[in-house]
């Protein structure tokens, strides 16, 4: 009989013996085992067949336990699975550091809560619980099926908390600690404060009910009356007092500030009701109304939760790019390794970043070489390159290289906690139509006070109970609260899609305004073009050679050329990077060189000593003004003087420009450096055009030059010859030509044209000043995100308008209703929620204004 039994119970966890069989299930989680890739072990003294070398470790773990009655204990025909991937560097979760997230306290005894995966039922809970309650330090372990949460005691002075977690993978479940503060947030706890009063509101209406069955059917004439009246007292007054209470708070609040909340009409009909009622029972003549009281009380929680987790589901973008943030980061010091909280890293410490780990912070690349997948950021899905001297952002993950990073900002300081704090500050702004919406509200709430006290004023002299219910529904029915999120709930919605997208918006007040932007002007260098410029062809006394032989320099050129790189090395203009690439190329040492006495003059060049020479570079108007004398070089063909200022490579329908380098008072040098169109520049702008929007060509350059781009971009207008400083004139002038401009821009000189238009938009390679000067920052370099922040504001403000027409809708028709006696105070309170459901679910619409389209970002280039 033993043996019987005991057969039975293995033969529960799969296939007792069927190494030969080619159609074996796994013995421990009863999934096919493969011929190819099946385990076999003896347990129990028989041969046993497993699909995975987890369910063998596991079923031999479980064995030697003594617990093998978890196989009896689980359902017929469950199927397991094979068990979950451990989490990675257990150890670290020894570290009072980490714990201190996570546990109430940090002496010896501690508790902590752990989230499983692998849980599928009753036996998992029974074999986690004695499979740690048999570890010496455990004092307890319960487990939460539902939630699939374990709470552990134990002893961290007997046990480390890795140990706990080794010992949950060898029974087959992967388990890492669960923050309920981090978790849920303060709005979720709010939440579930909600739901408890709703609860009680609820059981208060179901007992309440009870008692007005009673009096409907005829208990109000006998002799029972009194009993029921006061039996519904003694439920209905907890009730207003717990349930009812985050509206008299909130009504007494707005009193003390001198302003009338949403929250007064609800509190005023709820204790006009009440009172009434406790008059009845108190004299005994009259109806009693306790069940009303209780009944809207519960109806209008209800839709408040409703509306506070809709709200949460729309304004989690936030919490998403929180999710991006490691916890903990890898520190090289004094040669070995440490693992340290995320928030003990300080600027200058030495990070270390496997292979397929996220970068816990924003640093320089000191060592190594990978591709980084910076899509969670910038909406780009192809990986980039990064190597030594690169930057590197938090949240981003790394490829197949080891990289190790010099720190230069953490948490809020990194780019992702910008951007954090850009959305969060988007969804916390105020447009200009909210702020109307905010000056109405308190005038709405006086409107529906004075219309209550009228409707109780008309119907008071045929019937008073009648009069008393007609305005306890006026005080419900017309409660603003859809008028309030009209505004607030479309922008949070509108931030979190634009912050998914790679498009920041600073502050609400921006949709508005972007949405009635007529005339779009585009500035060329790194924005319109790539924004990366590279030398192509040098020209000198002896002719010309192209770039890609600079290894081959002879020393007079290679001297030259480090010294101007040298003084370029001082410049953020992006012709002074092409410069200095080309030094790199050639392996000059140019950043040993000492330069002094520079000066900057945005739009014509760049002059200072290096290393004892005066080196000027720039336009052939900066050299006259410098005292140097242009040479009528000829160039490869002979033919003198074929690269004018600012003008095209010859034979090229192309954006070259031309460098004047002079050293000690002699030109040494010209530079032709070409600038490439975005891949998707052309289209961007068409698409623009295409909504009827007017798009023009900012520059700098000649207008022969400029023309020959805007060519290329469809033919769009062209304001060239613009000097840095006169931008920001050229926009006002459009601006006073009662054009509404958006600039879009990437430079330092750009940022007074970006902050004169009505609308600053900065491309993600754009610089500190111009994104800071800008109200929309785009993460990737893709222009046609412009388009996107165009459609997306219009999307944005006719959801506002939207709406506040429901709002208005609403009100007008269910406002007269209520004044006609022809709605209960609970059928207002149902309608109540409903009309602020409609705002919130309207607003959730604008999500999916990005889902229909194909995705750009795998065609698009980078730029």
């Amino acid at each position: 009989m033993s043996a019987t039994l005991e057969e039975a119970e293995l033969n529960a966890g799969g296939i007792a013996s069927a190494a030969d069989d080619g159609d074996a299930r796994c013995f421990h989680c009863g999934l096919e085992a493969p011929a190819a890739v099946r385990e076999t072990a003896s347990v129990a003294g028989a041969e046993r067949v497993f699909c995975c070398t987890g369910c063998k470790a596991v079923c031999q773990a479980i064995h030697a336990a003594g617990l093998e009655g978890f196989y009896r204990r689980t359902p017929d025909g469950e199927i397991l699975g094979p068990p979950p991937a451990l989490p990675k560097q257990l150890a670290l979760y020894d570290l009072d550091e980490v714990q201190q997230e996570f546990v109430d306290s940090l002496a010896d005894s501690r508790e902590i809560n752990l989230l499983v995966e692998g849980i599928h039922c009753a036996a998992c809970v029974w074999l986690i619980e004695n499979g740690l309650k048999a570890m010496p330090g455990i004092a307890e372990a319960r487990v939460n099926l539902t939630g699939r949460r374990l709470r552990v005691k134990w002893d961290n002075g007997k046990l480390p908390l890795s140990a706990i977690l080794r010992r949950l993978g060898e029974l087959g479940y992967a388990a890492l600690p669960f923050d309920p503060q981090v978790a849920e947030g303060s709005l979720q706890r709010q939440n579930r404060a909600l739901l408890y009063r709703m609860a009680f509101a609820a059981f208060g209406m179901m007992n309440l009910m009870w008692i007005s069955i009673a009096l409907y059917s005829g208990a109000d004439q006998g002799e029972f009356r009194d009993m029921f009246h006061w039996i519904g007292f003694a439920i209905a007054t907890p009730t207003l007092l717990y349930s009812g209470y985050p509206f008299y708070r909130g009504a007494w609040l707005g009193l003390r500030r001198l302003s009338l909340s949403m929250d007064l009409p609800i509190a005023i009909g709820a204790s006009i009701t009440y009172l009434y009622s406790l008059y009845v029972t108190i004299t005994g003549s009259g109806h009693v109304y306790w069940d009303t009281v209780v009944n809207f009380l519960f109806v209008i929680l209800v839709g408040r939760y409703l509306e506070a987790i809709s709200k949460r589901q729309a304004v989690s973008s936030t919490q998403r790019l929180l999710d991006l943030q490691p916890k903990v980061a890898t520190v090289i010091r004094d040669g070995s390794e440490a693992v340290l909280p995320i928030r003990a890293l300080r600027e200058g410490d030495l990070m270390l970043v496997r292979p397929g780990e996220t970068v816990p912070a924003d640093g320089v690349v000191a060592e190594g070489e990978s591709s980084i997948d910076e899509s969670m950021l910038t909406g780009e899905s192809r990986p980039v390159p990064r190597g030594t001297g690169d930057r590197v952002s938090a949240g981003t993950l790394n490829g197949a290289g080891v990289l190790q990073v010099r720190v230069s900002a953490v948490l809020r300081d990194s780019a992702l906690g910008r951007i954090i704090k850009l959305v969060e500050d988007a969804q916390a702004s105020k447009a200009p139509i909210q702020c109307m919406a905010d000056r109405i509200v308190p005038w709405f709430v006086a409107v529906t006070l004075t219309l209550a006290a009228l409707t109780f004023a008309f119907w008071v002299q045929q019937d008073f109970e009648k009069a008393l219910m007609a305005a306890t529904a006026v005080l419900i029915i017309t409660c603003p609260c859809a008028f309030g999120l009209a505004t607030p709930m479309a922008i949070a919605v509108a931030s979190g899609l634009g912050a998914r997208e790679g498009i920041l918006i600073k502050n609400g007040a921006v949709f508005e305004t972007l949405s009635d932007i007529d005339h779009y002007v585009l500035d060329k260098t790194g924005t319109v073009t790539e924004g990366r410029p590279a030398v192509t062809a040098v020209s000198d006394a002896f002719g010309q050679w192209h770039a890609d032989s600079a290894t081959a320099m002879d020393e007079t050129r290679r001297r030259d050329l480090t010294a101007i790189a040298a003084l370029e090395r001082l410049s953020e203009h992006p012709l002074a990077r092409a410069v200095t690439a080309l030094a790199d190329e050639a392996a000059l040492g140019y950043r040993r060189l000492a330069v002094k006495d520079v000066r900057v003059v945005a739009g014509a060049g760049i002059a200072g000593h290096v290393d004892g020479r005066a080196v000027v570079i720039g336009t052939a108007e900066w050299l006259r003004r410098n005292g140097v004398a242009l040479a009528d070089w000829p160039d490869a063909d002979g033919a003198p003087g074929r690269y004018p200022d600012r003008g095209a490579e010859p034979g090229r329908a192309s954006q070259a420009s031309v460098v004047h380098c002079a050293i000690d008072g002699l030109q040494v040098l010209r530079l032709v450096i070409d600038d490439r169109l975005r891949a998707d520049a052309a289209e961007s702008v068409q698409r623009l055009r295409d909504d009827g929007l007017r798009v023009t060509l900012l520059t700098g350059d000649r207008r022969a030059a400029a023309e020959r781009i805007a060519a290329e971009l469809g033919g769009i207008e062209v304001i060239a010859e613009v000097l840095p400083e006169d931008k920001d004139r050229v926009i006002g002038e459009l601006q006073r030509g009662g054009h509404r401009v958006a600039m879009v821009g990437d430079g330092i000189n750009d940022a007074p044209a970006l902050v004169r238009a009505d609308v600053g938009i900065a491309v993600g390679s754009g610089t500190d000043v111009s994104i800071a000067s800008a109200d929309i920052v785009l993460m990737s370099n893709e222009l046609g995100r412009v388009h996107d922040a165009a459609l997306l504001s219009r999307r944005t403000l006719r959801a506002i308008r939207q709406n506040i027409g429901l709002s208005f809708a609403y009100n007008t028709i269910m406002v007269p209703l209520a004044m006609a006696a022809m709605i209960t105070p609970l059928v207002a309170a149902v309608s109540m929620p409903l009309s602020s459901l409609a705002v919130i679910g309207n607003s959730a619409r604008i999500r999916t204004l990005f889902r229909k389209r194909p995705s750009r970002r795998s065609s698009a280039g980078t730029g």
